[in-house]
C-alpha cells in the first residue's frame, strides 16, 4: 500500500468521525485510531507475519478484576479435590479429538475404566493424527478439553482415578 493512499484512509477516518478502523491485506496490517480531538491519529503498520502489539484498554481491564477473586476462592476448593487424581497431559501442540472420526464412538466418556495402553484420544498435527494411549490404570474423572479445540504441550486434558 503507497504513503498516499495511507494518507487518504486517515483523512477519511477522520471526516466520517468513526473511532477505529482496522485494515488487513496480503503483507500489510494497519489500525487507526481517532482520539477525542478528530486530527490525533494513530497509524500502525505491522508486517503479518508478525503479532500485532496488544494495546490495553481500560474498559476491557477494569471488568476481569472482580472476577478474579471469585475465581481465586474457587480455585483451591477444586485443586484439593483434584489432588488426588492423577492428570494426562498433551505430549504435543495440535488439535484435541475425542473420536477417532467423525462418525465414530468417542474413545473414552466420564466414568471409563481406561488401562495403561488404551487410545484416549488423538491429536492432530500438521496433518498427521496422533494417537494419545494412557500412562496410567484407572477411571476417567473428567476431560478437559472441548473437542475439536486446539492444545498446547503439556495442557492438561484428563482427569484419572487411579483407585
Amino acid at each position: 500500500m503507497e504513503l498516499k493512499e495511507i494518507q487518504n484512509l486517515i483523512k477519511f477516518v477522520a471526516k466520517s468521525g468513526a473511532s477505529e478502523v482496522k485494515l488487513e491485506m496480503d503483507d500489510v496490517k494497519i489500525t487507526i485510531k481517532t482520539a477525542s480531538e478528530p486530527e490525533t491519529t494513530i497509524v500502525q503498520q505491522v508486517p503479518m507475519q508478525q503479532a500485532a502489539p496488544v494495546v490495553p484498554q481500560q474498559a476491557p481491564a477494569a471488568a476481569p478484576q472482580p472476577a478474579a477473586p471469585a475465581e481465586e476462592s474457587a480455585a483451591p476448593a477444586s485443586a484439593a479435590d483434584d489432588s488426588k487424581y492423577i492428570t494426562i497431559k498433551s505430549p504435543i501442540i495440535g488439535t484435541f479429538y475425542r473420536k477417532p472420526a467423525p462418525d465414530k464412538p468417542v474413545f473414552v466418556e466420564v466414568g471409563t475404566q481406561i488401562k495403561e495402553g488404551d487410545v484416549l484420544c488423538v491429536i492432530e498435527a500438521m496433518k498427521l493424527f496422533n494417537e494419545i494411549e494412557s500412562e496410567v490404570t484407572g477411571k476417567i474423572v473428567k476431560v478437559l478439553v472441548d473437542d475439536a479445540s486446539p492444545v498446547e504441550f503439556d495442557q492438561p486434558l484428563f482427569l484419572v482415578d487411579p483407585s
